[in-house]
């Protein structure tokens, strides 16, 4: 037996004795995995600019606690970021989530992925993201979180043409602000103290809506979501060589290309991450008033929001990293002889047949 057939071999008894069909996992994961009650959401992005709205995106659909009802897109070519959003759920097993192009602008960001994303298929656009987001809040009050983790014109123009509707999101879940620290306040040198952040300064008028709005707001600002993807953790990341950690490692090195930095910070991933497991970001409430700089001011007045103002990095990761390189296929739980398709039972039998002959061969 040549070495390529004897790996083969191998490989057919590894699936027959330890049980394993090849069960690929669906974008949100298999339902023996999936808790009992799913958090249902929004994502709101800009993605295509920064890397982190990939990767928030990849956590989301890999994270069984989460349902994703939908995915809109905010600010800029809203088009082409949905372009984005459909190659990449088309390439990870999740083609079937609804995708709403939103609000156009003039953006100055680096569209730094707009090479992956024209090299999708065309978007056709079937609904704008503003009525999505007041159609779906009206269908199922109470029930969905909106996660924004870009500019907020989609969200203001929501408030805007139906503020009763919008009220009837559970909650929103935000990456943006700056309560006490800014960009770059890592704690290894003093801190410069809290600065305007790109997601509200942005548009300010928007994200002064939202904080008006009186649905229950839960910021991720700056002060704890400055967790950087070093060396040794895209390593272990690109190393895995599945589906997902290929598309990430593909839109990665075109951020890394139009950016000349190799060290992405993962800003928005904590929105996601805290939907997930709330435990990794602790919250303190605040009365926050959004200036017209774009500051997000904590002052007098009763809360409108809560802000998590510190995390820890490493638990983040071990929480994150795991997800993302969680391989394609995967030992299906429960499954016992007799319980296999035609399909499968045949792929067992004839790996079973051949797995005394492999054992024997000689190495």
């Amino acid at each position: 037996m040549i070495p390529s057939q004897r790996i083969v071999m191998y490989f057919l008894c590894s699936v027959a004795l330890l049980g394993i069909v090849p069960t690929r996992i669906g974008a949100q994961s298999a339902a023996a995995q999936s808790p009992a009650v799913k958090t249902r959401i929004i994502l709101d992005t800009d993605i295509g600019d920064d890397i982190d709205d990939a990767f928030a995106l990849a956590l989301a659909m890999r994270s069984p606690e989460i349902e994703i009802v939908g995915i809109t897109t905010a600010w800029g070519d809203t088009t082409l970021r949905a372009r984005l959003v459909q190659r990449f759920l088309k390439e990870n097993g999740a083609p079937e989530i609804p995708i709403a192009a939103g609000i156009e602008t003039k953006s100055k960001g680096n569209f730094s992925q707009t090479r992956w994303a024209q090299d999708g298929e065309e978007f056709h656009k079937r609904t704008d993201a503003v009525d999505f987001l007041l159609e779906q809040a009206r269908k199922a009050p109470g029930e969905i979180t909106l996660v924004a983790i870009g500019p907020l014109t989609n969200v203001g123009e929501a408030i805007e043409r139906d503020a009763a509707a919008f009220r009837k999101f559970k909650r929103v879940v935000l990456m943006g602000g700056s309560i006490r620290k800014g960009y770059g306040d890592l704690g290894y040198a003093p801190d410069r103290g809290p600065q305007p952040e790109y997601n509200i300064y942005s548009d300010v008028a928007a994200a002064q809506k939202l904080f008006a709005s009186g649905v229950p707001i839960f910021m991720m600002p700056l002060d704890s979501t400055q967790l950087m993807l070093d060396e040794v953790k895209r390593n272990v990341l690109f190393s895995a060589g599945t589906g997902m950690t290929n598309s990430l490692g593909a839109l990665y090195y075109q951020w890394v290309e139009r950016n000349r930095t190799p060290t992405a910070t993962l800003f928005d991933v904590m929105a996601v991450a805290y939907v997930a497991r709330p435990e990794l970001c602790p919250m303190t409430e605040f009365h926050i008033t959004v200036d017209a700089q774009g500051f997000t001011r904590p002052g007098a007045g009763a809360a409108n929001a809560s802000a998590c103002l510190g995390s820890d990095s490493e638990k983040f990761f071990h929480f994150v990293l795991p997800r993302l390189i969680a391989p394609t296929y995967i030992k299906t739980p429960g499954v016992t002889k007799g319980r296999l398709s035609g399909s499968a039972r045949k792929f067992a039998e004839a790996a079973k047949s051949n797995c005394s002959f492999v054992i024997r061969s000689p190495s």
